[in-house]
């Protein structure tokens, strides 16, 4: 199972005026602290409520100083449970920003299995490769393709984004 996981972070921002300013900054830092380990992690702006139910700015400034409410998404894969996926993404994002609060304000099952058919089937019942483009053995019968130099140096080409990754794995 897969899971689309939101998780809230409140971030300190110093010496600023607006709360423009504040949020700019805030994303900023945010992502300097995230990258380049989790640059899948998608940084938005909070929403703030006050009691009465009104919508509030996500960043709060007194004395030159802002609190800014951020919501950072990401996708957590092969997970049991919804809480599973929330303590992964709450650990991996919280590693990288020390001393800033976060909460767990969602968590999305995805649904994936018919992505997945949809990629290994195309109209016709044929299997179909990464690339897009069906296998030569099952047009031509013979396994050597059908004598097009294009769909030879395409096989070629995933022959060498394979061997690569096996050599790294051997080290």
């Amino acid at each position: 199972m897969n899971c689309r996981v939101v998780v809230e972070a409140a971030v300190p921002v110093f010496d600023v005026e607006t709360e423009d300013e504040a949020i700019r900054i805030a994303i900023s830092k945010t992502g300097e602290m995230l990258n380049p380990d989790l640059n899948y992690v998608e940084i938005n702006m909070g929403e703030r409520t006050s009691p009465a139910g009104e919508e509030l700015p996500p960043a709060f400034i007194a004395a030159d100083e802002a609190l800014v409410a951020l919501e950072l998404e990401m996708t957590v894969f092969n997970v049991e449970r919804e809480e599973h996926a929330s303590r992964i993404a709450r650990k991996e994002i919280g590693q990288r920003l020390e001393n800033i609060p976060l909460e767990v304000l969602s968590v999305e099952v995805l649904e994936d299995e018919d992505e997945n058919e949809d990629e290994d089937e195309d109209e016709d019942g044929d299997h179909v490769e990464d690339g897009g483009s069906r296998t030569n053995e099952a047009e031509d019968g013979n396994g050597n393709g059908n004598g097009n130099e294009a769909d030879n140096e395409t096989d070629t080409e995933t022959d060498d984004d394979v061997l690569p990754e096996f050599e790294d794995l051997l080290e």
